[in-house]
């Protein structure tokens, strides 16, 4: 089974890397990585993980400041192999 947008899960540039999608809330993203803004200028991230916004609430997007809460739903789920 080839793995979304061609990533594949050995790649070890990725492999310190895990991208959480909690429910009705922002992806949580653990492991070293650059988040750049639509100019390719790169955030400050100081600690091992972040949260980032899917809800579009955000005051300080794309980073998750908590403005889901209780308007927010979302239940997604991988597929079962």
């Amino acid at each position: 089974m080839q793995e979304p947008l061609g990533i594949q899960r050995t790649d070890p540039a990725m492999s310190d890397v895990t991208i959480k999608v909690r429910e009705s809330g922002p992806y949580l993203v653990k492991g070293p990585v650059t988040v750049t803004d639509v100019d390719g200028t790169p955030y400050v991230i100081t600690g091992e993980s972040i949260a980032l916004c899917r809800c579009g609430r955000s005051g300080s997007k794309p980073f998750c400041d908590g403005s889901h809460r209780d308007v927010f739903v979302a239940t997604e789920r991988a597929p079962h192999a």
